[in-house]
């Protein structure tokens, strides 16, 4: 059995998006419904959270200096000190009840960020591109809950999660070009018991996926055969992804958003934040090139 650690038994109501920065050794993540960008040094124990306005539902580190997000107002560029939020653009103000979920970026500094419908039931949601002068293209409309991001290691093939067809799907990536063909299902999950949520890949190219109600994370290999299971203790496990030296840690968020008092007297540590030894190195989180 893997041993899982729980650092910050934060209990944040949405946990999602993890993302390291080597540079300052720090793990980033957000707190969806509670309105919360967190931070973390696993090696200090330092922790800090910042309070928004905005629903955040990814962060990203951006070369130029602060981050590049995507929020319930739009998708916007953050400040150093995570307080100052400048919405550049907004792709769905025709739907209201949409806001910008996970996202993250390819290995050329474009960020790929996807929206969700909050009622996670039209498809009137997207997975958008953001190049690095700003320019905002929809790659692939028609989808219910935007969720896991990942790039295969040879930077050929892209994978997708839409949560709320309970799909993570695979496409041919051309990494010069920013350019996806080819969609075709990965990985199909039974939605009676569990969705997949936030992902990531692995130096060996195999795929992580987080299950919310599953309370398990998936290793796939890169053929979508059920590779490895890591129960974990708490039903709403919503993304992973690895840092630390050598990115030899997986970082795991949690949430507790709609569990009653019994679930979480059962589950008392949902909403933190997890750390586990995964056997296997990750691939490094990259910055926004713009």
């Amino acid at each position: 059995m893997t041993s899982v650690e729980c650092i910050w038994p934060a209990q944040t109501i949405l946990g999602e998006a993890p993302t390291w920065c080597p540079q300052e050794n720090l793990l980033y993540w957000v707190d969806i419904e509670g309105k919360l960008i967190l931070r973390i040094n696993p090696q200090t124990g330092e922790r800090k959270a910042f309070p928004q306005e905005q629903e955040f539902g990814c962060i990203v580190k951006r070369s130029k200096g602060g981050f590049i997000a995507g929020t319930n107002a739009g998708l916007a560029y953050v400040d150093a000190d995570l307080t100052a939020v400048d919405v550049f653009s907004t792709p769905e103000a025709e739907h209201p009840r949409n806001r910008f979920n996970d996202g993250k970026c390819d290995r050329q500094g474009r960020f790929w960020v996807g929206s969700t419908d909050m009622d996670e039931t039209e498809p009137n949601a997207a997975l958008y591109r953001v190049s690095g002068a700003g320019e905002v293209a929809c790659m692939i409309p028609g989808v219910i809950e935007s969720n896991g991001l990942g790039w295969s290691p040879d930077d050929k093939t892209m994978y997708f999660t839409d949560s709320g067809h309970g799909v993570i799907y695979a496409f041919d990536f051309d990494a010069d070009a920013g350019e996806i063909d080819n969609r075709r299902e990965f990985v199909r999950v039974d939605m009676a018991e569990s969705m997949p949520d936030g992902l990531t890949v692995d130096a060996e190219g195999f795929i992580w996926s987080a299950h919310w109600g599953g309370g398990r994370i998936t290793r796939y290999d890169p053929h979508g055969r059920i590779d490895r299971v890591i129960p974990m203790p708490c039903p709403l496990v919503t993304s992973v992804t690895f840092g630390g030296d050598g990115l030899e840690q997986m970082f795991v968020t949690t949430a507790r958003l709609g569990l009653s008092k019994d679930e979480l007297e059962q589950a008392p540590l949902s909403g933190g934040l997890f750390v586990l030894d995964a056997g296997v190195a990750g691939l490094p989180d990259i910055a926004y090139q713009g």
